[in-house]
């Protein structure tokens, strides 16, 4: 059985506890064994971290460690993923660095706040993760992030949609769902859930978070039966 450990907190306006009760229960239907955590303690035991095959964060703000986001940064080296959502994610632990390099990105701005309708267009690739969604409206936050180029980009989303000072350039299309690797790691982001509700009224997103999070839990498995280590990968030197 797949096990998995949700950790929550933060800015209790991203509804942390209800999207992680969503979460829990998708995992759980799909046979995985979770637990959950309202406590960042739980990412003090580095050798349990490393024996889970998936992380889902649910935590906006707050201020995680060295050690912790080491700890971490090891597991999902060494195979277990790390998927999660809106800011719950991606704009978690704000000044610290290496969590943004792991996940790829970090919200700068969400011009007009919530309730704007943009539109989510899927990219045209050969994703399983997308694999039969058309482009799809959402009335929510619209993040602007800044990313890392190295992201597989799965879905984007056009701005400018309401005035800001950012609509003196270009129109940009900003990644929304994104993969990427981090070592044996699978890392999975998805800029959709200001509220729990977002995956009730755009379904296409949960659909979106259900695949994502499997994908990024079946990396373990895969690290495993291909005896992959992080050998390559490994340094002293000074990273952050």
């Amino acid at each position: 059985m797949k096990k998995a450990l949700i950790f929550f907190g933060g800015w209790d306006g991203h509804e942390p506890q209800k999207v992680s009760k969503r979460f829990k229960a998708i995992l759980e239907r799909n046979g995985y064994e979770v637990e959950v955590s309202d406590t960042l303690e739980c990412l003090d035991d580095a050798e349990k971290l490393m024996g889970l095959d998936l992380i889902v964060p649910c935590w906006t703000g707050g201020v995680l460690s060295g050690e912790r986001v080491q700890n971490v940064s090891k597991a999902i080296s060494k195979g277990t993923g790390i998927a999660g959502c809106h800011g719950g994610m991606c704009d978690a632990f704000r000044e610290n660095t290496e969590w943004q390099f792991i996940t790829g990105g970090q919200w700068v701005s969400h011009p007009g706040g919530d309730g704007v309708k943009y539109t989510v267009n899927v990219a045209r690739n050969s994703s399983p993760l997308t694999e039969g969604i058309e482009d799809f409206e959402v009335c929510s936050e619209q993040y602007y992030l800044h990313v890392d180029p190295s992201i597989e980009v799965l879905a984007t989303t056009r701005f400018p949609v309401e005035t800001y000072y950012h609509a003196a350039n270009k129109p940009i299309d900003m990644p929304v769902v994104w993969t990427k690797y981090w070592g044996n790691g699978r890392v999975f982001y998805n800029s959709l859930g200001h509220h729990d509700d977002v995956f009730v009224n755009s379904p296409n997103a949960e659909i979106l978070m259900e695949r994502g999070m499997f994908w990024a839990g079946e990396g373990k498995e895969y690290a495993v039966k291909n005896n992959l280590t992080t050998d390559k990968y490994d340094s002293t030197k000074k990273m952050y």
